[in-house]
């Protein structure tokens, strides 16, 4: 259908995706909108094997998400107060996880929304703000750990993960020069691949995804290059030399200079994706933060004992 084929390429795909919503709207120009808006979260979880679909909830679009024990997922932004965020692109996600007929069976998966409490203590997804990865890893560790993930995706198969890094030499064999190229660098050749994956990165949504590789404060290549530099350096001190203790010392503050790069670039991932272009949401016949005046009759709607639990639990 127009909805799959225009957010999920096959090229990508190792598992096949799990089915599009089974009912007339999918065919609609404006159903089919709101879905490319929230492929960003609906593919990576229809590539586990989860069906999706999109709902009106009390004042925002969701993703509600079923689950192999016949509970489910909603996803969505923070729903009391309502908030002028385009559809997809919120100032934060929150997912819980619920069972229609069991209501003890609630739990705040994920909440990267801020809160609007200035006494309350700010939860540490808050600095992920509205960006996708951090909440689909939160939702594959949970379901995870419930073994509720159909099929499970591995790293290879992680859209966002690093190129494969190809394989080193064994230690004690010399490094035999390409006739063309010089010898092999193959921790540069995956930052240069990574580099040709964002100079053919189709939209900034996508770009933002790979400077996420570098910038992430506890994964990001960044990161890594500091842990790097500080092991240089104690390996240099082990020479006991005071040429070995200057080197030390130049290499920590290499080290102490790149993680401050990190600082002062860690909203560059979101405002990259603020610059991807916002397509006007379709026109409603009425007042948008009604329910009824969207065409969602045949959609799943929510029972009045879910509906509240899109909102932030004080």
């Amino acid at each position: 259908m127009a909805a799959d084929d225009a957010s999920t390429p096959d090229a990508r795909r190792a598992a096949p995706l799990a089915p599009l919503p089974d009912h007339r709207n999918v065919d609609t120009p404006w159903w089919q909108e709101l879905w490319c808006r929230h492929a960003h979260i609906t593919t990576p979880l229809r590539e586990r094997g989860l069906e999706c679909d999109i709902e009106f909830g009390l004042s925002a679009y969701i993703v509600r998400v079923s689950l192999p024990d016949d509970s489910y997922l909603i996803i969505g932004p923070p729903q009391e107060p309502s908030t002028d965020h385009p559809p997809g692109n919120p100032q934060g996600w929150i997912a819980t996880r619920e069972h229609p007929d069991d209501q003890a069976l609630f739990e705040v998966v994920y909440d990267s929304a801020p809160s609007d409490d200035p006494g309350a203590p700010q939860r540490a997804e808050v600095r992920h703000g509205g960006n996708a990865q951090p909440l689909i890893e939160a939702i594959d560790h949970r379901l995870a750990q419930l073994g509720l993930l159909p099929h499970p995706l591995s790293p290879t198969t992680n859209p966002h993960s690093l190129p494969e890094t190809p394989t080193l030499h064994e230690p004690d064999a010399p490094d035999v020069p390409d006739a063309d190229r010089g010898p092999a660098y193959v921790y540069g050749d995956a930052l240069l691949a990574l580099t040709d994956r964002l100079n053919a990165a189709e939209s900034h949504a996508d770009a933002a995804d790979l400077l996420h590789q570098i910038l992430d404060p506890a994964n990001g290549l960044l990161e890594r290059l500091g842990e790097f530099f500080e092991a240089a350096g104690e390996k240099a001190k082990e020479a006991e030399e005071d040429d070995g203790f200057d080197l030390s010392h130049d290499l920590a503050d290499a080290a102490a200079k790149i993680r401050n790069l990190g600082e002062v670039l860690h909203v560059a991932e979101d405002r990259m994706r603020a610059l991807a272009p916002r397509v006007p949401a379709p026109r409603l016949p009425a007042a948008p933060s009604r329910a009824p005046s969207l065409p969602l009759r045949s959609l799943p709607s929510a029972s009045p004992k879910t509906a509240p639990t899109t909102s932030r639990t004080r």
